[in-house]
């Protein structure tokens, strides 16, 4: 018979899409739970969970960068980031959930760490929405840089929905992190380069004879 060549077409892990949404929906329903969860803790405990968030420029501080983004200040301000985690969290994890933990990694790290070295002097900064933000970023650009058609227009949606976001990354309001906001963002899309798809290729190691 003749050869010929074909192009591997399964997806990640060879999950199906319903799959795939039904573990991003479960993930993100367990962090958005976990959350709450720790804000019930925080109360309970007259806020001693509080004393996990950063303080800048202390050495000792720095281990708080990660327990910091999921804890915060009272149930308004859970409220507030639960429902854009939850949905731009899931639209993120059906690309994959290797690249999604890669992805919140590097946010939570970004904006933890600038927070860290640009937040104002005797505060102490928590909260989720540095991941909020960074997954924003990752998402608008995701698309063009890995040159999905589909993930583009995903953005465009993610744009029109939440865009208005973007305006928390400048210092308009007192006692919100705008450095939490702004780093994320910056870790969101530097994500977006640093987990790039890599190109499809056709040629040899993508060859099927028969």
């Amino acid at each position: 018979m003749g050869d010929y060549w074909t192009t591997d077409r399964t997806t990640d892990h060879g999950t199906t899409g319903s799959a795939r949404a039904l573990t991003a929906g479960l993930l993100m329903a367990g962090w958005v739970a976990l959350l709450w969860v720790l804000e019930g803790i925080d109360v309970a405990t007259g806020h001693a969970l509080d004393t996990y968030g950063i303080s800048p420029r202390e050495m000792s501080e720095l281990r708080d960068v990660v327990p910091a983004a999921f804890l915060h200040s009272g149930w308004e301000h859970v409220a507030s980031n639960s429902v854009p985690l939850l949905v731009l969290g899931f639209i993120a994890a059906l690309a994959g959930l290797r690249r999604f933990a890669a992805v919140v990694c590097t946010i939570i790290v970004a904006s933890g760490l600038g927070v860290w070295l640009t937040a104002p002097e005797n505060t102490v900064t928590l909260g989720a929405s540095g991941v909020v933000f960074g997954l924003l970023g990752y998402l608008l650009v995701r698309g063009f840089v890995d040159r999905r058609p589909w993930d583009i227009l995903i953005g465009v949606g993610v744009a029109v929905v939440y865009g208005s976001l973007l305006w928390g990354v400048l210092p308009t309001q007192s006692g919100v992190s705008w450095q939490g906001h702004l780093f994320g963002l910056i870790g969101g899309v530097a994500a977006a380069f640093l987990f790039r798809r890599p190109s499809a290729r056709r040629g040899p190691d993508n060859l099927v004879t028969v």
